[in-house]
């Protein structure tokens, strides 16, 4: 089969597409056939070092959409052409989504939307699962004011959405092209970037990681949510820090899944790219205005 890799640490450049061998599920796997998988920015983090793995060969690609088409031993409740999403955790792995085939653990899977395609699917999973445990982990009351920054990227707009439909007060913080859009996600109030709000908020989602800039919006004893471990300021004025980390959750995707059937989560696709343009399809990561998800077909 083709899987996209890269034999060493560097830009776009260094990904190649590859013959590699088929891979077979073991007890409690499965393997599916993808047919779209999303290109986030822990990629391009993996494809520049950032997590390590010198001399190793680094696959990319934690979003898949596609069905599956053979069961490990000891799976149930999934049978062969089922229409399944799912994560593929981890940053330093030999092979990712980004090939024809990949084996996943039968738990990190959930049905597929069947409101959208497999392209439009294949933007849920990772985005999805970040965007939720972060609203989650603010435990603020149904009614407090919430700043998500970076509103208007793929995890940011997820975040938005959510955060509304928990009865919070959101203020998107974005460019100033991005008002529209934003507020279209549910966001009751806006901030441009490298503003401020008007007053101080009881709760923070930054996905943009700007840290201590981001901390400083939230008012004495509220709540700040980090996206990357390790990356969050140090905690003041009794504000609540805390970091989320995405984990591969059938159950808690499939809540999710549930909401974009429901027509109360948009996905968005800003490009797509065959597995064979993989390296293109890095080099448009690096672009700012990039707005939704780059999708890989294979």
């Amino acid at each position: 089969m083709s899987a996209a890799v890269a034999e060493g640490f560097g830009g776009p450049e260094r990904v190649e597409v590859v013959r590699v061998p088929i891979p077979r599920p073991g007890a409690g796997q499965v393997r599916v056939r993808v047919r779209a998988a999303g290109l986030n920015p822990v990629d391009g983090a993996v494809r520049a070092g950032v997590f390590g793995g010198e001399g190793q060969r680094l696959g990319f690609g934690w979003d898949v959409a596609g069905e599956i088409e053979e069961l490990g031993a000891q799976v149930s409740g999934w049978a062969v052409a089922d229409r399944v999403v799912g994560l593929h955790y981890g940053t330093v792995k030999p092979l990712g989504t980004h090939a024809e085939y990949v084996v996943l653990d039968a738990s990190a899977l959930a049905p597929a939307p069947a409101s959208v395609d497999d392209v439009t699917a294949a933007a849920l999973p990772l985005s999805g699962l970040t965007a939720a445990r972060a609203v989650d982990l603010l435990e603020l009351a149904p009614g407090a004011s919430v700043l998500v920054t970076g509103a208007a990227g793929a995890v940011g707009g997820l975040a938005v959405q959510l955060a509304a439909r928990a009865g919070y007060v959101v203020t998107a913080l974005a460019g100033a092209d991005d008002e529209e859009l934003v507020r279209s996600l549910g966001a009751a109030r806006f901030v441009p970037r490298g503003g401020a709000p008007a007053e101080a908020v009881d709760g923070v989602v930054d996905t943009a990681v700007l840290g201590g800039p981001a901390l400083a919006f939230v008012r004495d004893g509220g709540a700040y949510v980090g996206l990357i471990p390790g990356a969050a300021p140090a905690a003041e004025r009794g504000v609540r820090v805390v970091e989320q980390e995405v984990a591969a959750d059938g159950a808690h995707l499939a809540r999710l899944v549930t909401l974009v059937d429901a027509g109360e989560l948009a996905l968005r696709v800003a490009r797509t790219f065959p597995l064979a343009e993989a390296a293109k399809a890095h080099a448009q990561l690096a672009d700012p205005g990039t707005r939704g998800r780059i999708v890989l077909t294979a």
